[in-house]
């Protein structure tokens, strides 16, 4: 089967205000828009991507304005749903690929990170499937920036210190979901029962979201 015919095009309905965030971000990395739901699909866990929060469909009177270019319409303006066009694998539902796209946007703006470790060395494997891995990872890294933090070495002793755990950059004071939304994805991510799992890493991040809670 071609690769054109694997892949399935999704209409992604979104505020004009994130279409326009998303487009900037994949025109800034040099990459189509598919490229940033790909990236965070190949990435993320299936559940973590579920559960971080839906930027949503448009309010009422966000709309664009296009020009129907057939039928016996063509010629007029219509006012519709602003949208992104992806094209990927079949099998996601629109909702899914507008989260991905959301975590895309907030790992760019430093508001999410993504700590990966390598899973271990590909014996015998296929030479071609190796290379196409390679070009994959390559464009990924393209895409996304995978970073860990650090364990501090004297625990969790401040609110700052504790949003730095949960992938927040300095300065940044976001909202309740939002910190909850974050909590999830790293721990995730650091279970010791994961893939990149570390009890070090866990231990901190639960602390960090104990100490938030008490100072909410």
């Amino acid at each position: 089967m071609s690769s054109a015919a694997s892949k399935r095009s999704y209409t992604i309905t979104c505020s004009s205000a994130f279409r326009d965030a998303v487009t900037a971000l994949a025109h800034g990395r040099g990459v189509n828009v598919a490229d940033l739901a790909r990236s965070v699909v190949l990435l993320l866990p299936t559940e973590t991507i579920r559960a971080y929060p839906d930027p949503g469909e448009p309010a009422r009177e966000d709309r664009e304005v296009v020009t129907l270019k057939s039928g016996p319409s063509a010629g007029r303006p219509w006012r519709r749903k602003p949208r992104l066009q992806v094209r990927i694998s079949p099998g996601y539902d629109p909702k899914f690929i507008r989260r991905a796209l959301a975590i895309s946007l907030a790992m760019a703006d430093g508001d999410a990170t993504v700590f990966l470790e390598a899973p271990g060395i590909i014996a015998g494997g296929n030479v071609e499937a190796l290379k196409d891995l390679e070009e994959e990872i390559i464009r990924l890294r393209a895409v996304v920036s995978a970073l860990s933090f650090e364990p501090l070495p004297d625990g969790v002793t401040s609110r700052q210190e504790a949003l730095h755990v949960l992938g927040f950059s300095p300065g940044r004071n976001p909202p309740t979901d939002i910190i909850k939304a974050h909590f999830r994805l790293m721990a995730t991510i650091h279970h010791p029962d994961s893939g990149y799992g570390s009890h070090q890493r866990m231990s901190q991040i639960n602390e960090a979201m104990d100490l938030l809670k008490r100072h909410t």
